[in-house]
């Protein structure tokens, strides 16, 4: 037996919603250690790698938003600030590689908690005239397993446990910020998703919506606390 109605409609959604699943883990499979390879290597591997990605930001922004020069500046502005933060972060030889692996692994699970908590509790929406499926429970459960990121790396002894946890909220935030930015600025211009460059997932605006804001957001505490060749120390070290 199949359960499917005279028009097919619900089946067929179930089907794109697996394929789009299968897309996202595969995508996931290749992006994830490219990206962890480069933020390991550091110099110009990660400068290199950042630098294509800031240039995509800002072409998808572009092409969101059209020839109005007062949106193109605001692109300019996130593009450049999202490759300066991420250059600073992992500069500090010392500490830079945990301080990124710290702010990389909080937007990630962030995003994971929002979507897995999200499905399976439901409830009041976030914001919903601009992006109608996030929840208040994965909101929650994001910033639950961004504390837990934090605790695991107390216990490995990179930071204390409080001030980790507060630093890791304070960046689960500004991520489901910049996702809730991106998501009305697409609404602004009637735009579903920024673009097609990562399968299953959308734009590169898409998928580092909520990375941008984390990771501007952690460079300027770290450069306040420890200094241009610091901010990793000033970002881990209390």
């Amino acid at each position: 037996m199949t359960n499917i109605t005279p028009d097919g409609a619900p089946q067929q959604a179930e089907d794109r919603g697996v394929r789009n699943l299968v897309l996202r883990v595969l995508a996931a499979l290749v992006l994830i250690p490219l990206a962890l390879g480069a933020a390991y290597a550091g110099g110009w591997l990660w400068g290199g790698l950042v630098t294509l990605v800031s240039a995509g930001l800002f072409l998808e922004w572009r092409g969101i938003v059209g020839q109005r020069p007062g949106w193109i500046a605001i692109g300019l502005v996130y593009a450049l600030a999202a490759l300066a933060a991420s250059i600073l972060v992992r500069r500090d030889a010392e500490w830079g590689f945990a301080a990124l692996i710290f702010i990389l692994l909080v937007v990630w699970v962030t995003d994971i908690g929002g979507y897995a908590f999200g499905r399976t509790i439901g409830g009041p929406k976030l914001w919903p005239r601009v992006s109608p499926k996030k929840t208040w429970a994965g909101a929650v459960g994001g910033t639950v397993l961004s504390i837990a990121v934090a605790i695991g790396f107390a216990s490995s002894g990179l930071g204390g446990t409080v001030p980790l946890a507060l630093l890791a909220v304070v960046l689960t935030v500004l991520s489901q910020i910049g996702d809730l930015f991106e998501s009305a600025v697409k609404r602004r211009f009637g735009v579903k998703d920024s673009g097609q460059i990562i399968p299953g997932h959308g734009g590169l605006l898409d998928r580092l919506d909520g990375y941008v804001f984390a990771v501007v957001t952690a460079a300027v505490i770290g450069l306040l606390r420890g200094g241009a060749d610091g901010v990793g120390r000033g970002l881990m070290v209390w």
